[in-house]
């Protein structure tokens, strides 16, 4: 006989104390800390513990007694629904202070290395409609709500595009409307819901793998370019009819559109890197511009989501790069050729399309570029070709496998080393290379301050940490970036 679950309590009149990681805020009871999403720091709540372990618990909220006097009108009708802003109900002023702190938390607690006072974070200018790019997937299977499955309501389709439900594969949460881009997002989504709809199209099934409609990709460019990429699943002649006729509808419908792509999508995940990208109608880019440069854009291409806050980013990156730097000191009593000659040699690691190389390249003699992406590295090239920048080399391959001692021996050691790894922080052999190479000074940009202090406990003995600066990339989350300026002990 099952044992039967034992009733977790319902905890009324709680007091939300602070904010906590992953976008959840904490509570204390009776020396348990509890973690509960959607609160903010001074809401009074009834809660319900979801899971409970040894020291820590989470819950959710069944009843606002009394709303905090920080709280603010969430801006998206899915709020609390969909998880992709968690933090709309907290004022911007205090999302920012609670990144930071989570910035130094980590570096603290997980770096444990001698850290300088933390520079004020840079917020984003635009809190709304940031983000150039955006992804939503189709299914056959509708995520409900609590309240829709209690209320028994009776939907007409099940089909749905939108954003995957937190903790479910196969279904998918129908979105309305998205603040986070250009209103376009939604005249696209829908247009192409409705037409599903009307023509009969069918939506991706995960469980079966079966499903003509998979998932769209929109790229907006601040040159005024727009990229759109549909994921099909077609496994027959009928189904690649019904894509292209659907892509026709899509070009005369949204003339707008400079890039319309497509790719078939059989695989049993969404990931399309290592499939072949379609050219329906337009280019396969588009260019985004930072600073008079012009950054070529492909499908497969990294660039930052939120191009306004990455020209911040990428600013700070090369102050930290080269400021008091005594090889780039140049001050004009030597001849151009001399002048470059002192230039310091620059490697950029995790270069994506290049665009710190490039930015930062008239500051150096040269930057070697290294990505594991190989359609992006030829962006990167083709980078420097449209903006007249002679002096980049960029290499395709695993970081680990690439950045080697016989490398470095071939390219020169590096006087400089701008990192910029995925949230999974670098390689401990990459670590290894690079304090090897022994440059003067390293900058570090991450996405995921928890790795970042681990791999910054990992350089400590060579390398003191010398400025720390949290970028804000991603308003009304709980995601952060900091860049983190190390100098040779």
């Amino acid at each position: 006989m099952a044992r039967k679950r034992k009733q977790l309590p319902l905890l009324e009149g709680v007091t939300i104390e602070a904010v906590a990681a992953e976008g959840k805020a904490l509570t204390r009871v009776n020396d348990m800390v509890v973690f509960v999403p959607f609160v903010v720091p001074g809401d009074v709540v009834d809660i319900q513990l979801t899971k409970k372990k040894h020291s820590y618990a989470e819950a959710e909220v069944v009843r606002m007694v009394k709303p905090s006097s920080d709280r603010i009108a969430p801006m998206c009708p899915h709020f609390g629904v969909c998880g992709g802003c968690k933090w709309q109900m907290l004022p911007y002023e205090l999302q920012l202070k609670a990144k930071q702190q989570q910035v130094m938390d980590a570096l603290t607690r997980i770096g444990k290395v001698e850290l300088p006072e933390c520079t004020p974070i840079l917020g984003s200018r635009k809190t709304q409609e940031y983000r150039n790019k955006l992804e939503f997937g189709f299914a056959n299977r509708r995520w409900l709500t609590k309240e829709q499955i209690a209320s028994g309501e009776q939907f007409e389709r099940q089909e749905s595009v939108g954003y995957h439900a937190n903790g479910t594969f196969d279904k998918i949460l129908p979105i309305e409307e998205c603040h986070l881009m250009d209103p376009v997002n939604d005249r696209l989504r829908l247009a192409i819901r409705d037409y599903a709809y009307e023509h009969g199209l069918t939506f991706f099934d995960a469980r079966e793998h079966t499903g003509l409609l998979r998932g769209m990709m929109i790229r907006l460019s601040n040159t005024g370019e727009l990229m759109l990429l549909i994921q099909f699943c077609m496994a027959t002649d009928e189904e690649h009819r019904q894509a292209q006729a659907l892509l026709a509808y899509v070009h005369e419908r949204f003339p707008e559109i400079s890039s319309l792509l497509y790719v078939n999508n059989q695989k049993y995940n969404d990931t399309f890197g290592d499939l072949p990208v379609e050219v329906f109608a337009g280019e396969d880019h588009i260019y985004l511009e930072m600073e008079g440069l012009r950054f070529k854009v492909g499908a497969k291409s990294f660039y930052q989501t939120n191009t306004e806050q990455a020209y911040e980013l990428y600013k700070v990156a090369r102050e930290f790069a080269f400021s008091g730097n005594e090889k780039g000191d140049e001050s004009g009593t030597v001849d151009g050729e001399s002048q470059a000659a002192a230039k310091p040699l620059v490697y950029d690691l995790y270069t994506g399309t290049g665009t710190i190389a490039n930015f930062v390249a008239r500051e150096a003699r040269e930057v070697i570029g290294i990505e594991y992406v190989p359609e992006a590295i030829e962006d990167a090239k083709v980078n420097s070709e449209i903006n007249g920048i002679t002096n980049t080399k960029f290499y395709a391959g695993d970081m680990k496998d690439i950045l080697t001692e016989d490398f470095v021996r071939e390219h020169g050691r590096p006087d400089i080393i701008i990192t910029d790894p995925p949230r999974a922080g670098m390689h401990a052999d990459v670590v290894k290379v690079i304090l090897e190479a022994a440059p003067a000074r390293i900058v570090y940009v991450s996405c995921n301050p928890a790795t970042q202090a681990r791999d910054l406990a990992l350089l400590d003995a060579d390398y003191k940490v010398t400025r720390i600066q949290p970028v804000d990339m991603f308003p009304h989350t709980q995601h952060v970036e900091n860049v983190v300026q190390l100098v040779r002990r």
